[in-house]
């Protein structure tokens, strides 16, 4: 019986046992094709949640009288990007010539032609790329977002917003990750501490300028005065979503996921990205408790995300310790940004231009020192180029649309909150409804 019974119960092992999944009857090249696409529209996903982490940090900052529009910003800016990153801005970016300066001015058209015939040489779908690419443009103009908070009319910002992912952020990717001049010269940027976090700061430190400080945030002698925003529970929410959409931002930058190499590579990357963002937040709650006497709540989240960004030009090479290493000398930049921001009376809401400027300025030098293929010079060429073009271009953009169409609000109006002046509606009650105050109070500011 029990020589009967074990016959069967193999006859139904072999039976029930699955043959080889699909993926490994595959040609290899098919298999890598497919991981590498999964993996890219994976990492996409992930950098595309980082715009919720950037709403709830903004949402948070304000003041609740400017919330709506905060939200609005945010949301639009992000099908802003995605439009026109696919009329313009992507071959722009990756359609030019080795050591070119420029791509061509066309729409983004899919194109899985070969791969659907069986050659897999490009190595994953063209739309898996594209969406991985646009939704790194979107992060840089969610970087403007933060810091012009409060003061900024909305329609000039989201004008803008397309200015700046449409031709701005593609001209610099194309001298970099297009395979540009800077690229040509050897210029190396992992996942963007320059070519998506600085440039976003440049043009967000160009319209900070122009606009000038919020009504009281600095006293007639240049002291600065600290405003709170509406909800500190929601910055702290968005700056763990920012960090947990971090792995997927620079994971994602290796680009493949079809090799053992490429697993211990993104591997590497996602344990120094995370450690360098603790040493950020360690660094900066000491430092604000010994120059305070107290913790600064604010600081030292937005020292988690200057670890970030420094890490983000070289995460695979370094080793844990020395990514926190990394991260805590951001996080130490980003405080001393801050205070020299404060010194020259610029006002940034969020401190985007101290996490995302200073921090990937800082994070592209030192990346020649544990990138052997990297030459400080280099580094440093690129990190000029980069700023002189995108701060002039942003400078000149916000100034032209000042003296047309106006960007800043009207005192009145910002005094009451730009939910209304801009929105019609509030996000929270703030026992103001009344039909006519608030009906006169757009008229106002119209």
């Amino acid at each position: 019986m029990s020589t009967i019974s074990s016959t069967l119960i193999a006859a139904a092992v072999i039976t029930l046992t699955p043959t080889p999944s699909s993926a490994s009857d595959l040609p290899a090249s098919d298999t890598h094709f497919v991981l590498n696409s999964l993996f890219l529209l994976v990492c996409g996903a992930l950098v595309m949640f980082m715009a919720a982490g950037f709403t709830m940090l903004e949402a948070g900052s304000v003041r609740a009288k400017s919330v709506a529009v905060i939200l609005t910003k945010n949301i639009s800016l992000y099908a802003i990007a995605g439009v026109m990153f696919c009329l313009v801005g992507y071959n722009l970016m990756f359609s030019g010539e080795a050591g070119g300066v420029l791509g061509k001015l066309s729409i983004w058209t899919q194109n899985d032609t070969a791969a659907q015939a069986g050659d897999f040489a490009r190595g994953y779908a063209s739309n898996s790329f594209w969406f991985f690419q646009m939704v790194f443009v979107a992060t840089a103009a969610s970087i403007v977002s933060g810091a012009l908070a409060e003061r900024i009319k909305l329609f000039p910002f989201l004008l803008f917003s397309a200015l700046l992912t449409g031709l701005v952020y593609p001209i610099v990717g194309c001298w970099t990750w297009g395979g540009g001049w800077l690229a040509g010269m050897g210029f190396s940027d992992f996942a963007g501490s320059t070519i998506v976090h600085s440039v976003g700061g440049w043009a967000a430190l160009a319209g900070a300028i122009l606009l000038g400080p919020r009504r009281g945030r600095f006293d007639p002698d240049g002291t600065a005065k600290q405003i709170p925003g509406a909800s500190a529970p929601q910055v702290a929410l968005g700056a763990m979503i920012l960090w947990f959409g971090w792995f997927g931002f620079n994971g994602g930058s290796q680009l493949s996921f079809s090799s053992a190499e490429d697993a211990i590579a993104v591997a590497n990357i996602f344990a120094n990205t995370n450690a360098a963002a603790a040493g950020g937040v360690i660094v900066a709650l000491i430092a604000t408790r010994i120059i305070r006497g107290k913790p600064d709540l604010v600081l030292t989240l937005n020292g988690a995300l200057a670890g970030l960004v420094t890490i983000t030009a070289e995460p695979a090479a370094p080793s844990i310790s020395g990514a926190v290493l990394i991260g805590a000398s951001g996080g130490l930049v980003m405080i001393a940004g801050a205070r020299l921001l404060e010194r020259f009376r610029i006002d940034d809401v969020v401190g985007a231009i101290p996490v995302h400027l200073v921090a990937g300025i800082w994070g592209t030098v030192i990346a020649s020192f544990s990138n052997e293929a990297a030459s400080v010079w280099i580094q440093l060429t690129g990190v000029i180029a980069v700023g002189a073009f995108v701060f002039s271009a942003s400078f000149g953009i916000w100034l032209l649309m000042r003296v047309t169409i106006g960007i800043r609000l009207r005192s009145f109006a910002e005094d009451k909150g730009g939910d209304i002046s801009e929105m019609g509606v509030r996000a929270y009650n703030l026992g103001m409804d009344e039909p006519n105050s608030l009906a006169t109070l757009a008229q106002a500011s119209a």
